[in-house]
């Protein structure tokens, strides 16, 4: 429904509930990416049906989130990662206010620079026009750091990429939701390729999580076709919440 790959709930939920065996940070982060890629695949499949996937910007973001999830999984295998998790949750804070109120700053105010660039158009399934601004050149290293903290924390990368196509590319909210689901299949496959290396993957657990959230990505893409742009971006804004509070309290150890 939101583009974020489902990563930041099964995470915590791998090492917090009674399994069979012990979970460790770098195995759930590797087993959830796993597990994203079958919602990135079922979500894509959903929303390609909608005919609402910018795909022409969704390669050019694999380019660079791809080696970013290759950057941030050797990375979360070497260091500790809670000061790390404490910054983007209170980033993460930052963009659901952005989602959730209107109101302007400074740094994001780009409106002079979009009016040079190429206006696109796109027309879903329904007939809906969605017209948009694709400034690929300031997004573009945004999208690593969206691969980087995919591979790092195992959450797929939505949360960081539907901000960076909303906010800074002016994709409409419905289109940045079924684009970042699209890019999500690269990410998680490089993110996945480094932790199956290190050891980091169990693909028992990422299988049946997988058919679970096959079923569940494509009626989340169904309700998202559904929701109004203003709702959907509430919607974003409070799950984003929820994420970094649960991230504020991993740091403080009471999680």
């Amino acid at each position: 429904m939101l583009g974020i790959g489902g990563g930041v709930f099964i995470v915590p939920a791998l090492q917090l509930f009674p399994l069979s065996t012990e979970f460790s940070p770098q195995m759930a982060a590797g087993t959830s990416l796993a597990m994203i890629l079958f919602t990135a695949l079922s979500s894509t499949l959903g929303y390609r049906k909608q005919r609402r996937i910018g795909y022409r910007v969704g390669l050019l973001f694999a380019i660079v989130t791809v080696p970013g999830a290759f950057v941030g999984a050797f990375v979360a295998e070497n260091i500790s990662e809670e000061l790390l998790i404490l910054v983007f949750a209170l980033f993460l804070l930052y963009v659901a206010s952005r989602m959730m109120f209107t109101y302007q700053l400074p740094f994001l105010n780009l409106q002079e620079h979009r009016e040079h660039c190429e206006v696109r158009q796109l027309v879903d399934s329904d007939g809906k026009v969605f017209k948009y601004v694709a400034d690929i050149k300031f997004g573009l290293p945004l999208g690593f750091f969206a691969g980087f903290f995919s591979g790092l924390l195992g959450v797929g990368g939505g949360a960081l990429m539907v901000p960076i196509l909303h906010f800074v590319l002016c994709f409409p909210i419905h289109l940045a939701v079924a684009t970042s689901a699209f890019i999500m299949i690269f990410t998680s496959t490089s993110g996945v390729a480094t932790h199956l290396s290190l050891g980091n993957v169990r693909f028992d657990y990422a299988f049946i999580l997988g058919i679970g959230v096959i079923f569940g990505a494509q009626i989340g893409a169904y309700i998202a076709k559904r929701t109004s742009s203003k709702n959907l971006r509430r919607i974003f804004g409070v799950v984003l919440v929820l994420i970094s509070i649960r991230m504020i309290l991993e740091f403080l150890g009471w999680a």
